[in-house]
């Protein structure tokens, strides 16, 4: 048994989309009592800390709908079905930045909002960096502008609110405890 387990009684699909699913499901508490949970089922994703030869952190800044804003982020995707998380790691990589690692390194995996969501991201470090001549572009609903930076200036945009992700944020610290 799992501690403080959920027990599901019902569930019952919301909406199904492109990227998410929404579920309503009816549980039963530890306690006895029920409840209802909001729950978004997610496919996973990955993302990617590129960095150059020069040691500088590549960073795409794209718009987020759902914040009004733009974002400075690392590279990031989800997974497509079947697609094991190096492969969709080095297609997001090439697709957002234009970029191949001679090195891809798997860092570890985190859930984002684990309140109300499934979704798991797998980080990997990508070193070495070559520029494609002829690189996957991204999707077509999606505009991307590259900066590289070092650690420090990637720090200034956390402090800027320009970095404001849970995923770059993560990476950046991670960079820090490795001493990049």
């Amino acid at each position: 048994m799992k501690k403080f387990e959920e027990k599901t009684i019902q569930s019952k699909p919301i909406f199904s989309g492109k990227v998410i699913n929404v579920q309503l499901d009816d549980v039963q508490l530890p306690n006895g009592k029920t409840s209802k949970r909001e729950i978004v089922k997610h496919p996973g994703a990955v993302a990617v800390i590129p960095i150059t030869k020069d040691k500088k952190i590549v960073l795409v800044e794209q718009y987020r709908k759902a914040l009004e804003r733009s974002l400075v982020e690392i590279p990031a995707g989800k997974l497509e079905k079947g697609e094991a998380p190096e492969v969709t790691a080095k297609r997001e990589l090439e697709e957002e930045t234009g970029y191949a690692a001679e090195h891809l390194t798997y860092v570890t995996a985190f859930y984002t909002s684990p309140g109300f969501a499934d979704e798991l991201v797998h980080l990997y470090v990508a070193e070495n960096l070559e520029k494609i001549d002829n690189p996957q572009s991204a999707d077509e609903d999606e505009f991307v502008e590259l900066m590289e930076c070092t650690l420090e200036e990637a720090e200034k945009l956390m402090e800027e609110k320009r970095i404001m992700d849970a995923k770059t944020a993560y990476a950046l610290l991670y960079l820090q405890r490795k001493g990049r």
